[in-house]
């Protein structure tokens, strides 16, 4: 029987910036459109933490259950280990992503747009069948375009627009941003996986790619949301203060470029994504001081 402590390794609580920085950077967004609401914005948090660890739990209990962990390097998995029984990780999951639901549809029912709910049902089929089902898409090297979507498009927009019934072209800059940095904490996993995920024939985008290939499109993905930085300072000028989260990557980077592998890739996913939790919070302090400067 696992313990609480396993439970909480289970649920990957290093991914919780993936879940954080895209609420936030939706937080600074809303308040430059003169319609934040911390009670909405509480609410699309948690949502999109309970979304996450739910997604965790999902992808134990798959992974384990089809053996793709039976050999693995990465954090502790509660279902490959044996720690916990699949039936028990699965039920996890599925209370999480329960959660996750219950949080989302009191943010439909608070902004009366009911058609919400049809983001929110494709967001937890993402969610389970990433690595669950017959056919896991993430099985098929789609994973790093669902976390870019979800984690980034959606929960970004989203964040916004149930705020202020509307997005515009900051919202979708910090959107790509942040669904970039995201995205490259996946890659960064995969590139790590990339031998044991082939040989249980699990073709994710970074076994298709390969190792020099996987690199690459890592180090693509980090810079791109500093390119959105200079581009959206064209209008808002403070952005320019999100450079700064670029002094937390070069430790990830010389790992990625110098040919790290196996657990020297762990802490890339915990850099990675500190340097996106930073990007956001620095962007949200740039548009709420703008925001109250202009008002």
């Amino acid at each position: 029987m696992a313990t609480v402590a396993q439970w909480i390794e289970g649920a990957r609580p290093r991914t919780l910036p993936n879940a954080v920085a895209p609420v936030l950077a939706g937080a600074g967004v809303a308040v430059q459109l003169g319609a934040f609401s911390w009670w909405r914005w509480l609410l699309a948090l948690l949502l999109a933490l309970a979304l996450i660890v739910g997604v965790n739990y999902a992808n134990d209990y798959s992974d384990g259950i089809r053996g793709t962990d039976t050999d693995r390097v990465g954090p502790l998995r509660l279902v490959g280990s044996g720690a916990a029984a699949p039936g028990a990780v699965r039920a996890a999951a599925f209370t999480a992503l329960g959660t996750a639901a219950l949080f989302g549809l009191a943010l439909v029912a608070s902004t009366g747009h009911w058609w919400l709910l049809a983001a929110g049902a494709a967001c937890l089929a993402a969610a389970w069948f990433y690595t669950g089902g017959r056919r896991p898409y993430g099985y098929a090297g789609l994973g790093e375009v669902a976390v870019f979507v979800f984690f980034g498009l959606v929960a970004v927009l989203g964040t916004v627009y149930v705020q202020a019934g509307t997005v515009n072209a900051t919202a979708l800059g910090c959107a790509v941003a942040v669904g970039s940095f995201s995205t490259a904490v996946l890659t960064a996993n995969n590139l790590r996986d990339i031998p044991t995920d082939r040989a249980a024939g699990k073709r994710t985008l970074a076994v298709r790619l390969g190792d020099a290939g996987t690199r690459r499109l890592y180090l693509a993905l980090v810079t791109v949301p500093f390119a959105v930085t200079l581009a959206m300072a064209v209008a808002t000028p403070p952005v320019l203060l999100a450079l700064l989260a670029a002094a937390l990557l070069p430790r990830p980077v010389r790992t990625v470029i110098g040919g790290g592998a196996g657990p020297a890739l762990v802490p890339v996913l915990r850099d990675t994504g500190m340097a996106m939790l930073a990007w956001s919070a620095l962007v949200t302090a740039a548009l709420t001081a703008t925001a109250l400067l202009q008002g």
